[in-house]
């Protein structure tokens, strides 16, 4: 079940490797080795094979947890059953192979289900967010050229405005209870299953065959499409199991883990599709859906009342839970909330050694950073179980990963030397990586310019250290000069989120005349500084005069002068993506947009 690659063992250092790598790190690393077969599917490996075991009907697969409790849980059998049904619904219904499927759902078995019966009847599944306006809908499925949507309720609406501007989309099945009297369904999704047969045989796909296509946000221009192979899923694997901390295996050959997992990561996402469902599925294990919004002492509560071993949090979801929920030294937040995991993995942005700090003293967990893509998903990060992470580093090239740092040339940079993290098409042993997509969507340009030779560039910035951990600089594109010095965004946040007073905060270049740029800082200040204040415009103005000093006084006492903020602004919220990202280029823009204003004016 676990790949046998995994547990082989060798002692021949990786090309280009620092020498002083840790042990754990290189024996797992060096004799690492892909399998991948000819014919692979996702579905197959993720449900069929355990709805044919003897215990396929008390394996669970999913429990639901909504309103503060456990709702419903689903096994393995019923998720291969009402994924046969949708299958043979979908052929009826005029879907072949090959064909793009919307699936425009939140977390619950129905979204999981989908997942299953789309991929195991060869047709390419397409995650889109409930949190998509018309416009953002309809831009993808004209582009991926959609035929079917399958939809919550609250996804109809905006659905039915994009209708006449997508000529291809020929159904759309409303998904759920109430789903007989919507408007904007053509089919009457629970009935409709119930009359379909329960038998299928699912299309034996290549590894190489397209499964998912899911639209990347981009920085500038439209949205562009990856599009998944099935073989993604093996080279999310090592990753996946090394940031889980081995995800529940004992280490015997033949033992299967015992894992509950959860995170708030929307499954229309790589991060919720590829990092969580999907692989949780693959090992047999139950992972938890939530379809509310996000409430950080919400979340601790549902991570103790399920159980949950294993889980994924974005930095942004922590941040949030640190200030929610602080804990003391005499009762920690595990301790409050009884919580019980074995593995805590994050991605999305640098972490910061404030909420590394947390995660430890306060969780009881040292968690595993992680870095990825969209096209290159699961590549490098941290595995507390078999070598040391250090706070504030991304973490090393995952097993079966050739990952480095190069220039514009495409050459590998010196240690310590900023560059573009990158992940070469070929492993250390000269075969080919199974985690590439196959491709952007009907854009092979774009799909050319994100190679030089064999390798892949990320876009973000890193540097290697002498023992071979990555440290993230930022994007290319969020790294700014201001009076000659080059300035990273991401150590002065977490410099701010360290003050008490600082929920979040976000750091752009505003543009000057006599410095090229200023440093200048959004804040969201903490809910409970901003109660003890409360409504008065003049007394919130004075505490906001009041935090500026301190926290500029607080970022010079502990960066380099130049790194303070020298201008800062207090707003309510961030612009966040829906995979809880920093927008920072939004910022930016903004701040461009004023310097124009006053110079016109």
């Amino acid at each position: 079940m676990f790949p046998r690659s995994a547990r082989k063992q060798a002692t021949v250092p990786s090309p280009a490797a620092p020498a002083d790598l840790p042990e754990g790190y290189r024996r797992l690393h060096s004799g690492f080795r892909w399998q991948v077969p000819q014919q692979f599917n996702m579905a197959q490996v993720c449900s069929q094979r355990w709805a044919l075991q003897e215990d396929a009907a008390s394996r669970i697969a999913l429990r639901s947890y909504a309103d503060g409790a456990l709702q419903t849980a689903h096994s393995y059998a019923q998720l291969q059953e009402q994924a046969n049904r949708l299958s043979n619904l979908l052929i009826a219904l005029g879907v072949q192979r090959g064909d793009r499927v919307a699936i425009v759902m939140p977390q619950c078995f129905e979204t999981a289900v989908a997942y299953i019966a789309v991929l195991q009847m060869g047709a390419v599944a397409m995650p889109l967010s409930l949190l998509f306006g018309p416009e953002a809908l309809g831009y993808r499925l004209q582009d991926s050229e959609a035929v079917l949507a399958l939809a919550d309720a609250s996804a109809l609406a905006g659905l039915q405005l994009v209708r006449a501007d997508c000529p291809l989309l020929q159904t759309v099945i409303g998904v759920g209870s109430a789903d007989a009297t919507r408007a904007g369904s053509e089919v009457h999704y629970t009935e409709a299953l119930a009359s379909a047969s329960s038998q299928f045989v699912a299309v034996a796909t290549a590894a190489e065959d397209p499964a998912v296509l899911i639209y990347t946000s981009g920085t500038t221009g439209n949205p562009k499409g990856a599009l998944l192979p099935h073989r993604a899923l093996i080279g999310n694997l090592s990753g996946f199991v090394c940031s889980q901390n081995w995800f529940g295996f004992d280490g015997a050959d033949n033992a299967e883990p015992k894992a509950v997992f959860w995170s708030p990561a929307d499954w229309a996402w790589t991060g919720g599709l590829m990092d969580a469902l999907l692989p949780t599925l693959y090992f047999g294990c139950t992972i938890v859906a939530h379809a509310g919004r996000f409430d950080p002492q919400g979340a601790l509560d549902l991570l103790g009342r399920c159980g949950v071993t294993h889980t994924f949090l974005f930095p942004t979801a922590i941040k949030a839970m640190m200030k929610a929920c602080p804990g003391t030294p005499r009762r920690s937040v595990q301790a409050q909330f009884g919580l019980k995991l074995q593995a805590l993995m994050s991605a999305g942005e640098a972490m910061g050694d404030a909420v590394f700090g947390y995660c430890e003293k306060q969780m009881g967990i040292t968690p595993n950073e992680m870095f990825g893509q969209t096209e290159i998903n699961y590549i490098v990060g941290n595995c507390a179980k078999h070598w040391p992470p250090r706070a504030g580093s991304m973490g090393m090239g995952y097993p079966g990963h050739r990952v480095a740092v190069i220039d514009e040339d495409g050459n590998e940079c010196a240690t310590g030397v900023a560059g573009d993290v990158a992940l070469n098409r070929l492993d250390i042993h000269g075969d080919p990586d199974p985690i590439f997509f196959l491709g952007y969507w009907k854009n092979d340009a774009a799909t050319q310019e994100k190679f030089t030779g064999d390798w892949c560039r990320t876009g973000d910035l890193a540097l290697r250290d002498a023992q071979g951990y990555l440290w993230y600089q930022g994007r290319s594109d969020d790294i700014f000069k201001s009076a000659g010095y080059r300035i990273g965004p991401g150590e002065i946040e977490n410099c701010l989120v360290k003050h008490r007073a600082v929920a979040n905060a976000a750091v752009v270049p505003k543009p000057d005349a006599e410095r090229g740029a200023l440093v200048k800082a959004y804040v969201v200040l903490s809910p409970d500084v901003l109660a003890a204040c409360g409504s008065s415009t003049r007394a919130r103005a004075d505490l906001q005069a009041q935090l500026t000093l301190e926290l500029q006084a607080h970022v010079k006492g502990m960066l380099a002068p130049y790194e303070y903020p020298k201008e800062i602004e207090f707003v309510d919220s961030l612009p966040m993506t829906t995979t809880g990202k920093v927008q920072r280029r939004l910022l930016r823009l903004q701040e461009q947009a004023r310097a124009r204003g006053e110079a016109d004016a």
